[in-house]
Formats: C-alpha cells, structure tokens, sequence
C-alpha cells in the first residue's frame, strides 16, 4: 500500500519530468514513508496523441492538414524524442506542428477548450472562480482530460490504496483540470485525504482568507515548499486545514524515479534541478517575488549543488540539465566555473542575472568550460529610466557587455523583453528597439511580451509616483485572480505597447530573424538544444 500518491495535472509542456514531484518524493522518502509519483502531464499527452483515437476523432474528416498529422504522428513524436530534431529546424517545426494539429482536435470536440503541447484554456470557465472550480470538481462542468482521468488514471490509482493524495498545481493551466481530477478522486476515494499544494495555490493564500482558507475537495492545502508538511500529515501531527510550510527546510535533491526519461519530448533526456527557492534579487517592483513572494529565498550550498549534478548525471546517464532558480546565485555560478573540469562532459541552461561577474570575459569562458550553453537573461528594457524604476538593478552598458562575452564563449543568450511597464513611454520602446538592433547579433533568442501586473506587485503601493493612474482586477480575474488592469498616466497602454510590438519590433528584419530562431512552444525548454548544435558545428566547421 502507497502512504501517499503525488500527482502532476496537465498541462504542461511535456518536456521534462516534474521537478517539484521528485524533491517532494526524495524528502519524503528520507523520512520513511512509502511514495509513488505519477505524471500525470506526461500521461495525459500520450493519451491524447494516441493513433486510434486521434483516428476515432477525426474520423471521415475531408480535411488533408488533419490527415497529414495523422499520418506523420508517429514520425513527429520519434523526432521530438531524438537528437536528429537538432539537425533541422524545419523538421523540427513540422513535426510540432502535426502534434499540435492534433491535440487542437480535442478542443474542437470539447468547444470553449483550447490545447495545445503546453497549454490549455477554457473560454466557458475560469480558473480565478471558485464557482467555475467547485462545478468541475463537482461533475457539472468537464474537461477535455475526463476521458483520460477516468479510462487509464483512476484505475492506476486504485491498486495503490494511497492514505493521502497530493496534487502540485503550480501553473494557472493546470487549475481546471487538476480541480476535475480532485473532484473524480474524491468521488472514487471518498477516505482518501486529497492535498492541493505548488506555486499557484501558495499564490492564492491571501484571497483564501477571504474563503476561510476553504477550496473544496481539497481536504488540505499547503502554502509553500510542502517537504516539511507532509510527513506531519503523514505522521497524525497536522491538525489545520492549511499550513504555512516550514521555508528554512527546503529540500533540493530529486528522485526522478518517476517514468522512463526517453518517454518526454525532448531531442535529449533533461532533468530539472535548482541550486535555489525563491529570488534573491527580490527588487523588481513589477514581480511577485519582490512583494509577496511564494517561496522566501533559500538556496544550497554551491559545492553540494555541484556534487548534486554529478551525481545526477551518474545515476541517470544524463548529461543535460535545466536549472530552474529564477535567477542562478552568483556564488553558485562560480562554483560551476571553479570546478569546469569535472563538469565539462555536461550542458546546462537556466536564469540569470546581468550580473557584474559575467562582465568578465574569462570568469564566462571557464562556466562555457563547466557545460554553460545558454544563459536567460531578464533585460525588460532597453530604456535605463525604465530599468531604474522597475528595480531592475541593470545598467545597459553592462548588460551589452555581458552579450558580448557571452557570444565570444560561446554560451547562447535568450533575452526577455516586457512591454507596457506603468510609466513607459513610446520613447522608451524606441530606445528597447535600438537596443535589441544594435545587438542583434550578440543575442541568440528573444521572448518578446507585455506586461501583466500582479495584484501583490510594488508598483502599486505608490501608484502615482510609477505612473499608474488607476487599476482594478481585470475582468474575469474572479476572487482567486492574479493580476490588475491599469490606467497609464499619459496613454502609453497595454493596447499601444501591443501596437509597437508587433508593428516595430518585430517589424525589424534584425528581430524578426531572431524570433523566428525560437522553437515553437516548447520556446526555452529546446532552445538550448538547438544552440548546442549550432555550436558544435561552429566548432566542426
């Protein structure tokens, strides 16, 4: 018998296994208790992308795209799981195409759903309205994952007998399915003890005061890192509906015992692993972390990080990882580059900074000699007033440098940029869009995106002196929603951000060449995978 089940709802991007589900599992096993974990992500999209009934649904359908995925739907899948997706970014993008054709499929037989090989909204309900969540997890609503849930999930849970089930629910697409699920598990189960925890339900902690901290069938809800909690449950000695998890007891070393790698779509196994919880930045007015963060900032010793990713690698045969702080510690990356030597047979790519460490070219050359292939870089802006009223903490002659140096390493750089800030202006753009011209040819990906403002974000707290004039929560945001809609002062909106974006920036060859470098939908996750074979053949060539 399984004390306790951990479950991933879809949906995510089927890229890589969850690493919240092995820390969870390895600190839980450490304390003795019996654990199984499911992925349920995974399993949903090979349910869905199964062939007979991809052939069911579409049926005597006339149309030729829809016979033409159906046909190269094996094919796509091979090629996502193999090394040669590296080889052509074409090959590549049809096949993610043909697979993305067919998931469509299900949300035209569902209508109001929309899913995609990493994302899934319902136009008909809300994730932000415990009325729309409470239906789903009633059975008065359904999604287009019911099928699944109930033919193959449900009967891999039953022989498990599990005391507790947790579900980590940490992205807003996973909200109405993962409520679905816990309603079938609570009908099925009726003695089991159903756990919601992750970064999406640690977000709603304040509007769940509101609701006394109720969310209904959950019968526990756990707010922050769970390591700590749940062997309380486990153990009879956690009498609240919720708990406030124990932040100076995170755990930061996975199990990853959870299904076959080679079964993720990923051109190379890559696992998940982070050197840190939280941010330590936590200055950026316009993010969560720096307000109310979900996670109080933790972080592992730098060597037994170091010592953790090769053990990883010996264990699991594995030599790519993702790391997932939101931003790497600095003291971390120099223990990567000081030990280059034993970890140069690895690649890795995650956050970080524009640090003044990566200003130096030969600290940047030894962490490309550590396993470095791309590095994420938060820019927001090319404007220095607009960085400096965000909080940024970046100077743009700095940041240009730190391109330079990584382009010269050899290290690809994936730059984010946010449109739209409170007190932006169309100058402001302007000057991002020079920016991101002039060094072009330094950055290897770019995310381009407007702003949306956290309900929790600084900006707000002195609305005026950051050019707010006015917000409110948007529409349809409900009593769980995340995020505000605001007034600008003097007109620079949303609306007219979009406009530059899509009419400038990516009105620009230089840019466009860019963005169009970038591996549809699964975006970062394969990037680095492609820059890793543009590499190599630099170097053959």
């Amino acid at each position: 018998m399984t004390e306790i089940l951990l479950i991933q709802p879809p949906t995510l991007k089927p890229s890589e296994p969850p690493l919240s589900l092995a820390v969870l599992k390895a600190a839980l096993k450490t304390h003795g208790f019996s654990v199984t974990t499911l992925d349920a992500n995974l399993q949903a999209c090979q349910f869905l992308l199964d062939g007979e009934r991809l052939a069911k649904l579409v049926g005597n359908d006339p149309a030729t795209t829809i016979h033409r995925a159906l046909k190269h739907r094996q094919a796509s899948l091979e090629l996502l799981g193999s090394p040669r997706a590296g080889e052509s970014f074409a090959r590549y993008g049809t096949a993610v195409r043909y697979l993305n054709q067919l998931l469509a499929l299900w949300g035209d037989k569902h209508s109001g759903e929309r899913l995609t090989l990493g994302d899934y909204q319902h136009e008909n309900l809300s994730p932000f309205e415990p009325a729309d969540l409470q239906a789903l997890a009633g059975g008065q609503e359904r999604t287009l994952f019911r099928d699944y849930f109930q033919q193959q999930l449900l009967p891999q849970i039953e022989p498990l007998r599990p005391q507790v089930i947790s579900l980590s629910i940490n992205y807003l697409h996973q909200a109405l399915p993962a409520f679905e699920l816990a309603g079938l598990l609570k009908r099925k189960f009726p003695t089991v003890t159903l756990v919601a925890g992750g970064g999406l339900i640690t977000s709603w902690q304040e509007p769940l005061r509101k609701l006394d901290r109720q969310l209904p069938p959950f019968d526990r809800l756990i707010f922050g890192p769970g390591e700590t909690v749940l062997p309380l449950l486990l153990s009879g000695r956690w009498e609240a509906d919720y708990f406030l998890a124990d932040a100076s007891r995170i755990g930061f070393v996975p199990d990853f015992d959870l299904v076959p790698l080679e079964d993720y779509l990923s051109p190379q196994p890559v696992l998940p692993v982070s050197a840190s919880r939280g941010c330590y930045w936590r200055n950026c007015l316009f993010c969560p972390e720096a307000a109310a963060p979900v996670h109080p900032y933790a972080a592992s010793a730098p060597t037994d990080f170091v010592d953790l990713l090769l053990a990883l690698s010996r264990k699991y045969a594995v030599t790519h990882f993702h790391l997932t702080d939101n931003a790497i510690p600095v003291s971390t990356l120099k223990t990567l580059a000081a030990r280059r030597a034993e970890l140069s047979h690895l690649s890795w790519f995650g956050f970080v900074r524009f640090e003044p460490a990566l200003e130096d070219g030969d600290f940047v050359r030894q962490l490309a000699a550590s396993g470095c292939r791309m590095l994420q870089l938060g820019l927001e802006s090319g404007s220095q007033p607009v960085l400096d009223r965000l909080g940024k903490g970046i100077r743009l002659e700095s940041a240009a440098k730190i391109l330079e140096n990584l382009r010269a390493a050899g290290i690809a750089s994936y730059v984010y940029i946010m449109l739209g800030t409170p007190g932006e202006r169309e100058r402001d753009a302007e000057l991002t869009l020079n920016f991101l011209e002039q060094h072009a040819a330094l950055i290897g990906f770019l995310n381009l995106a407007i702003m949306n403002l956290p309900r929790s974000s600084g900006l707000l707290a002195d609305p005026l002196q950051f050019g707010i004039e006015s917000s409110q929560p948007l529409n349809r945001n409900g009593v769980l929603g995340l995020y505000h809609r605001f007034q600008p002062v003097g007109g620079w909106d949303r609306e007219a951000a979009r406009r530059f974006l899509n009419r400038r920036l990516l009105g620009s060859p230089a840019i466009r060449a860019i963005v169009k470098r970038t591996p549809p939908l699964f975006t970062s996750n394969h990037a680095v995978l492609f820059a890793e074979a543009a590499l190599a053949a630099n170097r053959s060539g």
